[in-house]
C-alpha cells in the first residue's frame, strides 16, 4: 500500500457522493488504517455540486494540495472535470458517462460542455476510465446504486489498503437487509466494467 492514498469522490447532489465517501472511511476505520473524510457542498439539495476528499494512511490534514489526488471518483463527467488542479499524470479518474446538468448552469446560463470534450480534456492530464454507472445501477435492479457500482469500479484498481470483500461487506452492513443483493450486484457490476477495460 502507499504510504497516503488521496481519493476525491464528487458528483451533484442527490447521487450518493456523501454516502460513497462515508462508506470508504468506515471500511479504512474497520481496517484500522487512518483516515480523514471532508465534505465540500455547492448547493447540497438534489443537483448542487458535492464534493468529498478522502485521504487514508499517513494523513494529517483533510485537504489535498494541487496535484495530490491519486483517484477521482466521479459520478458525472463535468466534475471529475472541475477537479482537474488535483490531478497529476498517474491520478486515475473514474467517472460515468451520463451528464447531470447542474441546476447552476440553468441559472448562469453557462452552456454544458459536449461529452467527448471533457473526455478529451481529461485524457490529457491523467489516467480516464469511463463506465455508464446509470446504465449499471439499472441493471443491478435500482439507479439508487450508482455510488456502489462507483465503489466496485474503484475496487478494481487495487490500490486500496483494504480488500474488496471488506469494501462491500461495509456496503451491505449499511443498508437495510432488503436491499442487500441490488447492493451487491451493483458493486459486482461496477468492478467487472473496469476489470474488462483492463484487460482488454
Amino acid at each position: 500500500m502507499k504510504e497516503k492514498l488521496n481519493i476525491i469522490v464528487t458528483g451533484v447532489g442527490g447521487q450518493g457522493v456523501i454516502t460513497a465517501a462515508t462508506l470508504l472511511g468506515k471500511t479504512a476505520v474497520a481496517s484500522n488504517v487512518n483516515v480523514l473524510v471532508s465534505e465540500v457542498h455547492g448547493m447540497a439539495q438534489r443537483g448542487g455540486v458535492v464534493d468529498c476528499t478522502v485521504r487514508m494512511g499517513n494523513v494529517h490534514s483533510p485537504l489535498l494540495t494541487r496535484g495530490s489526488a491519486d483517484v477521482i471518483l466521479s459520478s458525472e463527467p463535468v466534475e471529475a472535470l472541475r477537479q482537474l488542479d488535483k490531478v497529476n499524470d498517474e491520478t486515475v479518474v473514474i467517472t460515468d458517462v451520463n451528464p447531470v446538468i447542474p441546476s447552476t448552469v440553468a441559472v448562469t446560463g453557462e452552456k454544458y460542455p459536449k461529452i467527448e470534450e471533457v473526455f478529451k480534456e481529461l485524457k490529457k492530464h491523467c489516467k480516464l476510465v469511463t463506465l455508464d454507472a446509470h446504465a449499471l445501477a439499472e441493471q443491478a435492479g435500482s439507479v439508487l446504486t450508482k455510488n456502489v457500482v462507483l465503489l466496485g469500479a474503484l475496487s478494481a484498481l487495487d490500490i486500496l489498503p483494504f480488500p474488496k470483500d471488506l469494501l462491500l461487506d461495509t456496503i451491505l452492513k449499511s443498508f437495510p437487509e432488503k436491499y442487500t443483493s441490488v447492493n451487491k450486484k451493483a458493486f459486482e457490476l461496477g468492478r467487472e466494467a473496469v476489470l474488462s477495460q483492463r484487460e482488454a
